[in-house]
């Protein structure tokens, strides 16, 4: 039968471009259901780039700072080289009260990452700052500034409810603002 494909060899699969992840080991069982402590070391850590580097070097010294321009005194975050309202490049480092309010938030259940496991669930705030309403940061609502990352019980946060900063020191030389309620 000329002309049939019947017997033709099937087509080979185009091989997939994308490397093939490697598995994840499974997680080791906790003795007799006991939550582990958290490996702070193993937490996500800032990587501060030059335009970002001043606000880390301020939280470690205690004090929110966010960028503003020398120039036209905007205020702006995350920090960048050049102004978006004047194009300055000259910029300065205000201090903020370290108060403000839950702009947002969201509870991860599961846990995005291994390290976060123990302390599932969360919680992941988004702060919008009293005195630069339209500068909002992302953290952490703890019940004391070295608090476990779950030691605020979720039922208690509300969308602006009144916030105020608190510095932890999650790494050695690796300081971050966290966020305590006003009225506890």
């Amino acid at each position: 039968m000329k002309g049939t494909t019947d017997n033709a060899p099937e087509p080979r699969p185009t091989p997939d471009p994308r490397p093939v992840p490697e598995p994840r080991p499974a997680p080791d069982p906790q003795p007799s259901g006991a939550p582990q402590p958290p490996d702070e070391a193993a937490l996500l850590l800032p990587v501060p780039d030059d335009d970002g580097a001043p606000f880390w070097e301020y939280a470690a010294r205690g004090e929110l700072r966010v960028q503003g321009c020398a120039a036209c005194g905007e205020l702006r975050f995350p920090p960048r080289p050049c102004c978006p309202h004047c194009q300055s490049f000259d910029d300065r480092w205000q201090r903020m009260s370290g108060r403000g309010r839950i702009w947002s938030y969201v509870l991860p259940h599961p846990p995005l990452l291994p390290a976060y496991a123990a302390q599932a669930p969360y919680n992941v705030v988004v702060v919008e700052l009293a005195d630069a309403p339209r500068i909002r940061l992302v953290g952490n609502l703890v019940a004391a500034p070295d608090a476990a990352l779950d030691s605020v019980d979720p039922a208690r946060i509300r969308i602006g409810a009144p916030v105020k900063v608190a510095f932890h020191e999650q790494a050695p030389g690796v300081t971050v603002p966290r966020w305590l309620l006003e009225r506890p």
